[in-house]
């Protein structure tokens, strides 16, 4: 995007100003004001991150119980539920306040989303009028506390192979829930060890001996701060981190609910005891209720961004203070961010999660549209599901791989907890593995890419996909894929036809574009001829599958990676004229070419590129990173980060 970057006169580079404060608010967008609250919120409660050093672990969970009770009477909480039920009624403002509380310390963030994200929003999307009138007012305030009972010791990704059984007995007209056995116990449940007073249990439902597949349902877990008869509860422990939610094991022995405790809005049991459910294919049922959850993965991908902001905002503060040997005759010691390593270590990453904000604000959107009934699209609403899981694995990599670089960038300072990248590390960490597994979540957008979205979607388990794109002709993938259109387009793009070996061009957003999406385009046809051929030739489908499981996760990843790239050149093009539209545009640009360079093996043995543009790619690199230095103060303030959850007076100055 080199529009905007040379003087017309002089035909040289202009170094651009960022305007910070304006930047700011194009960050926080139409929920500035949710923003605000939230971080007013983290400023009146940055105690608890010292707290979390300070207090051993029951207290620990007893300061972030209260934080979360008191943040919620600000309304900063519970502002995706009904207003009738004491909410705001806006869904896209839930996420946004979630993004912002990732700012501070993140127990209280776990906390808040199993309280109000995972437990709240089952019963708002799984329940009806019985279940909400009765159970949202006490838990938007925070004083019914709850717990999200899916995960088991054997089974976590696997959710349609859970163990755990509800059983209907018609003469009583009740539900019998059981664990049948140790792999079929709740465990690692939030608020489940000390607060939780009823869970939503996801179980096996039978009716008259029949299995109907996983339901969810309501079961008190105490009464009166005791386990209810019949519930055994342990507490699972220190764990990596996260040690202000209280984490546990539930175990059912023949627990008794009334049929109403069913969250009916897919299926019900009759008195008598029929099941009904408006939805007749069993596997769409499944998936149809899953969907309704999507907002937890929306969620945790927008706290991973907020978590890797505060990490580079600290190292980069750091990297404008802290001198290290001289570098010229004059002795005076140069700053870290003058050294052309230290700004390929940080600015790619500043690029990176400017990008992913960006992409974050798109499924932001969606999900904003599907759930307010905007967009009542079955389709709109499988797009969403994919891309809400691509985005939260990309966005939580990112948050390790950030956190871990910007600790290594700070030095042994770094490695001091009141500097933060203690707890960053160690909260941050499992946002890889809840609410799904990276890896498997990019098979839920591999499985869409291959199915192309189709009406079948939810039909499919893991064998069904295969047999599903094994019967396409794989002229008719090829077609689908149109690789071999894109190919001319992109040789369309730049001069000279083919002669790639031209540096002309590597700052065309057009030119970006067209090389990742053939990347994308070119590894789906490859996949669905692996898939086909080894289908052809007899072979058990869950085999094939297996043998090209990483050519699946390729594809995904290159998937997600083009509509990241194609939010931030979409939002670069809508800007002003100007400062901001100049540096997001560099920024931009040293994310299309670092994702680029970062695959460059891939391209070259694609013929996508020779040695001489690869090179040229990284002297391209380099030269946007020498840009983007004096920037990069300005970049990272305009996050809106309080210098209280800072916390690093050794790093970025300060009491």
């Amino acid at each position: 995007m080199t529009t905007d970057r040379t003087s017309p006169a002089t035909g040289g580079y202009v170094q651009p100003e960022i305007d910070v404060r304006a930047l700011a608010e194009l960050l926080d967008g139409e929920y500035a004001e949710v923003r605000d609250l939230v971080r007013d919120n983290l400023v009146t409660y940055a105690s608890v991150l010292d707290e979390a050093d300070e207090l051993d672990i029951d207290a620990y969970r007893e300061r972030v119980r209260e934080l979360v009770v008191e943040m919620a009477a600000t309304g900063q909480t519970g502002m995706g539920f009904p207003k009738r039920y004491g909410g705001g009624g806006d869904v896209g403002a839930s996420i946004a306040a979630f993004e912002t509380l990732a700012f501070g310390d993140l127990s209280v963030l776990v906390k808040v989303g199993v309280q109000f994200g995972l437990f709240g929003g089952a019963i708002l999307h799984l329940g009806t009028e019985r279940h909400h009138d009765v159970h949202l007012p006490g838990l938007i305030t925070g004083e019914l506390m709850g717990c999200f009972a899916m995960t088991e010791t054997g089974h976590g990704s696997n959710v349609q192979a859970l163990g755990t059984v509800a059983r209907y007995d018609a003469d009583a007209q009740e539900f019998v829930i059981t664990t049948e056995g140790d792999q079929a116990r709740k465990d690692y449940i939030g608020n489940a060890a000390r607060h939780g007073e009823l869970a939503v249990v996801f179980a096996q439902l039978e009716v008259a001996g029949k299995s109907e597949g996983v339901h969810a349902f309501v079961v008190p877990i105490r009464a009166d701060g005791e386990p209810a008869p019949g519930v055994h509860i342990e507490d699972d422990g220190r764990k990596m981190g996260l040690n202000g939610v209280d984490n546990g094991r539930i175990r059912f022995d023949d627990v008794r609910v009334p049929r109403e405790a069913l969250l009916n809005r897919f299926a019900d049991v009759t008195p008598e005891g029929v099941y009904e459910s408006t939805i007749d294919n069993p596997n769409r049922r499944f998936f149809t209720m899953l969907g309704t959850l999507v907002q937890g993965r929306v969620s945790v991908g927008g706290a991973g961004v907020g978590a890797a902001k505060v990490a580079l905002a600290i190292a980069t503060k750091y990297a404008l203070r802290r001198r290290q040997f001289a570098a010229g005759p004059q002795g005076e010691e140069q700053l870290l961010l003058d050294y052309g390593l230290h700004q390929r270590r940080l600015l790619p990453l500043i690029a990176r999660t400017y990008a992913l904000h960006f992409a974050q604000d798109v499924v932001r959107t969606q999900l904003h549209d599907v759930f307010s009934d905007l967009e009542d699209d079955p389709q709109a609403r499988r797009l969403l599901e994919a891309r809400a899981a691509g985005t939260k694995a990309l966005a939580t990599w990112h948050a390790t791989r950030v956190i871990q670089e910007c600790r290594e960038a700070c030095g042994g300072a770094g490695y001091l907890a009141v500097n933060r990248f203690a707890a960053l590390k160690a909260d941050s960490d499992i946002f890889t593995t809840f609410e799904g597994d990276n890896h498997v979540l990019l098979q839920l957008v591999a499985k869409g890419l291959l199915t192309d979205y189709a009406s079948e979607f939810e039909d499919l388990d893991q064998l069904g996909m295969v047999r599903y794109v094994t019967n396409l002709a794989v002229e008719t993938v090829i077609e689908k894929t149109s690789a071999h259109k894109l190919l001319e387009r992109v040789r369309d793009l730049l001069p000279g036809g083919d002669e790639w070996d031209q540096e002309a061009g590597l700052l065309d957003s057009e030119y970006q574009l067209a090389m990742v999406r053939y990347r994308e385009e070119h590894m789906l046809a490859g996949v669905a001829r692996r898939l086909k051929a080894g289908i052809d030739r007899k072979r058990d489908p869950g085999a094939v599958f297996s043998e090209v499981q990483d050519h699946v996760i390729a594809v995904a990843r290159a998937h997600m990676e083009r509509l990241v790239l194609e939010a931030f050149v979409e939002k670069t093009r809508t800007l002003p004229d100007g400062g901001n539209k100049v540096a997001l545009g560099l920024l931009c640009d040293l994310y299309a070419l670092s994702t680029i360079e970062a695959d460059r093996a891939w391209f070259m043995e694609h013929g996508r590129l020779t040695v001489q543009r690869s090179k040229a790619i990284t002297r391209e690199v380099n030269d946007l990173c020498r840009k983007i230095r004096p920037l990069a103060g300005g970049l990272v303030d305009a996050w809106g980060i309080p210098d209280a959850m800072l916390r690093a007076p050794d790093l970025v100055g300060g009491a």
